[in-house]
């Protein structure tokens, strides 16, 4: 029966656009006038031009797996910063939960940035800039052209610190027409962004970009007992860019970057219980027992918990044109201090109390000479580069007398300090031992200077074969130093001394000395041993970074191709450890994928599967199985297998579609843990699959104007935790929570714009269904304590735009 139906339907369909047809056809016989219909926006699509390989060439025959993120998407979901938009960058994760310490993972690699003598695994440029460690890397967008999303080692092209991969963002240039740009937005918690542009040529050859930005937020969490917001800031930045064409063959570029970060430092929300009688959480803390942090008051007691950042930026480029090739030079400083103070206990008790400072200075210089040429056989780029960093850190651990005297409950079964305030009162001594400020640091300083040379050669051995053969050496020297004195309490410390003085140290079996010499947190042997004795260490690294490429256009639009790359991460040191050091890290990747084009370039779509081999990778660990936790290095090998898949479809001008999905198998090879856990062949926790997928269309309303109506949506899968996961506070289920579990982001973007574009109107919501998760947990503190924070991702934003265009 269902068969007739189906089969009535399809000849009632088929009757009709026959008699369809049909009248068509005899319509236009009887109108001589009429004209062959048109195919329905069968017109040639803008081609997607990227420099992913030091050269301008089409998307489709770039050799490479990446994902190119345009200026519209910026815009449609309204993004500040790349960490708004890894949801949509299958493979890309950007943990910005701390701005000036942010963590990218590409392809399941990634480095903690905790210290000056790290280098990240995935490098940031900006206009071909190399944008250094994590405190300058995310920056608000300032006018950006597009995001050119490298996957996997780039270090040939682009150099050390890119064994993931690259993150390339280009902004828009000077132009000789005039014209500006103004765009208000406001949203719930408070948030509101103005960010213009002028663009003004000045005479025949030269041209002035200014952008700026002001960008505020009153949060969305607040301190259950203060009732203040805990997560407020604001930023504001300025980009302005010169360019000059000198003459027919040459161009010239300066620009200067400017930022200023000033906001709360990430809110930590405990979620272990307090005693009602003792105001003491269990001790030790039992994982069993965390409650979910979507259930508990966030407080803080944490004076001037900030997070700011002061940057600075220059660059000059100049650009020249040979007979047998170009030249491009570029010139590069960048300057920025951060400083942030984070909550680490998630309590306001000060017997509990625990705050940590990251407070860095960093200075980069970078000068880079690369020529560029071809012919009908082949295209070469060619270039040496000089890179120098000079960066200062201190990373301090604050604590309060009271708090410490809770350490030493739990250590040694005594309050220390508690019990030598008793002794006091006994005897009328006016001492105050309990509230007093504690402060202990670690001092670092690094001088870094690499050089390399480096050359790629695309040979176009028939009009269907290419072969590409590249090469970079690189040398890193570094200079580090360490300084770790005893604690800082003077006024605890001028008290024990009244104490000493009047005996009752001695009758405790004390004295002020050993009490003075006592630390909490950097209290592990090596630490303890070099106490106020400044020590200094300097290595350097050589590499060499090949790439061997195969590409073979089947017929027009259709491309398949293999390559094998290294990638090359410096080695460096271990910040909280005098002396330690690390050597290089280095991936080898084999990469083979199809790219093919279709329906007049309407339909396009690239598809990749890889594998590769991580030797020596460093991490920075949290080592909780001491009293007191401590940051070691350690070392691991580890195997990928993955496979990639991006599509493009336009059906028409007004309507298009992208789909991105990542799919990857990570183990350890060899890893055995500080703690002693074994998890070669276990998962590195990366999740097997994300995707993300999008579509925008356009509805002109003839001389209404148009509406714009844009959907993205990026997911991905769950981590795959391993037995030491839960002891990092990255990934782990619980009771009541899981870290690493699914998540999901829906953004949603409408926008009216007038008939000739001078105005438009907007509303968005960013995670319109309010997907949340827990994002991290802090344990800083949990062995000394018994405390543990969590953080949680943002909820949804809803907000109204308005822009003007001239």
């Amino acid at each position: 029966m269902k068969h007739h139906i189906l089969t009535d339907g399809v000849r009632k369909a088929l009757l009709a656009s026959l008699l369809a047809s049909a009248a068509f056809s005899a319509q236009a016989q009887e109108t001589p006038q009429a004209q062959p219909a048109a195919k329905p926006d069968a017109v040639q699509l803008d081609k997607i031009v990227v420099t992913a390989q030091s050269r301008e060439q089409e998307l489709q025959d770039v050799p490479i797996a990446l994902q190119v993120v345009d200026a519209d998407v910026i815009d449609t979901t309204a993004a500040r910063t790349i960490a708004d938009l890894d949801s949509f960058i299958p493979g890309l994760d950007v943990n910005d939960v701390q701005a000036t310490q942010v963590k990218f993972k590409l392809r399941g690699l990634s480095t903690e940035d905790i210290g000056i003598g790290t280098d990240p695994t995935v490098g940031v440029y900006v206009d071909g800039v190399y944008a250094g460690r994590g405190g300058g890397t995310v920056l608000p967008f300032l006018d950006v052209e597009r995001i050119e999303v490298l996957k996997g080692p780039q270090g040939t092209l682009f150099g050390r610190n890119t064994a993931a991969g690259a993150i390339s963002i280009i902004t828009k240039q000077p132009s000789a027409t005039l014209e500006a740009r103004a765009r208000l937005r406001a949203g719930d918690h408070g948030q509101r962004q103005f960010d213009g542009m002028f663009n003004m040529p000045l005479g025949d050859h030269l041209a002035l970009r200014i952008n700026a930005l002001h960008g505020q937020t009153d949060g969305w969490l607040r301190d259950a007992a203060t009732g203040r917001p805990l997560n407020d800031g604001k930023n504001d930045a300025l980009r302005m860019a010169l360019g000059w064409d000198a003459s027919d063959r040459t161009r010239v570029q300066l620009t200067w970057d400017r930022e200023r970060l000033n906001q709360r430092s990430r809110p930590t929300i405990g979620i272990v219980d307090l005693d009602p009688v003792t105001g003491l959480p269990a001790f030790p803390a039992d994982p069993l027992h965390y409650r979910n942090p979507f259930d508990m008051p966030a407080t803080t007691d944490v004076a001037g918990n900030d997070e700011t950042r002061d940057f600075d930026g220059l660059t000059l480029r100049v650009e020249h044109d040979f007979r047998w090739g170009a030249l491009a030079a570029t010139t590069a400083w960048r300057h920025y201090d951060t400083f942030n103070r984070t909550e680490e206990d998630g309590t306001n008790r000060a017997y509990l109390y625990m705050d940590s400072i990251n407070s860095e200075r960093n200075t980069t210089w970078y000068q880079e000479f690369k020529f560029s040429g071809g012919n009908e056989r082949i295209d070469w780029v060619a270039g040496a580069s000089w890179f120098k960093e000079r960066a200062r850190q201190s990373s301090v651990v604050d604590l309060d007398s009271s708090s410490v005297d809770t350490a030493t409950l739990y250590a040694l079964g005594i309050p220390l300090f508690s019990m030598l305030q008793a002794a006091a009162d006994q005897y009328a001594v006016p001492v105050q031992l309990l509230g007093q400020p504690w402060t202990e640091s670690y001092d670092n300083t690094l001088a870094s200077t690499a050089y390399a040379a480096f050359g790629d050669v695309i040979w176009h051995a028939t009009d269907k074969l290419n072969l590409t053969v590249g090469l970079r050496y690189t040398r890193d020297e570094k200079q580090f130093s360490w300084f770790n004195d005893y604690h800082r309490a003077d006024a605890l410390n001028q008290a024990l001394q009244i104490l000493d003085s009047a005996g009752i140290l001695a009758g405790a079996g004390l004295d002020a000395a050993t009490l003075a010499g006592m630390d909490l947190a950097f209290s592990d042997p090596v630490s303890m041993a070099n106490k106020g004795v400044l020590n200094r260490a300097s290595h350097a690294w050589s590499d060499v970074s090949p790439r061997l490429v195969i590409d073979y256009h089947l017929a027009n639009g259709s491309m398949v191709f293999a390559s094998l790359a290294k990638g090359y991460k410096a080695g460096g040191y271990n910040a909280f450890s005098p002396g330690a050091s690390f050597k290089n890290e280095e991936v080898w990747n084999l990469e083979a994928g199809i790219k093919q084009s279709l329906q007049d370039g309407r339909l396009q779509f690239e598809a990749s599967a890889y594998r590769y081999q991580y030797n020596n990778r460093q991490a920075i660990w949290l080592d909780t199985s001491t009293q007191v936790p401590r940051y070691v290095t350690n070392v691991s090998d580890l195997t990928a297998t993955g496979a990639e898949f991006s599509a493009r479809w336009f059906p028409s001008r007004a309507l298009q579609f992208d789909f991105n999905l990542g799919w990857i198998d990570s183990t350890y090879d060899h890893y055995v843990t500080p703690q002693g856990l074994n998890l070669s062949g276990k998962p590195t926790g990366e999740p097997r699959i994300s995707y993300a997928l999008g579509g925008r269309y356009r509805v002109e309303l003839g001389e209404a104007g148009s509406l714009l109506l844009s959907a993205r949506h990026g997911a991905r899968g769950a981590m795959r935790c391993n037995a030491a996961s839960i002891g990092q506070g990255n990934c782990g289920s619980y009771p009541a929570f899981r870290i690493g579990a699914a998540s999901n982001r829906t953004d949603l973007f409408v926008q009216w714009r007038s008939p000739k574009d001078a105005w438009s109107v907007a509303a968005y919501a960013n995670n319109v269904f309010n997907q949340r998760h827990v994002t991290d947990l802090w344990q800083y503190g949990t062995s000394v304590f018994g405390t543990v924070g969590a953080s949680i991702s943002a909820p949804r934003q809803l907000g109204l735009e308005m822009q003007f265009r001239y």
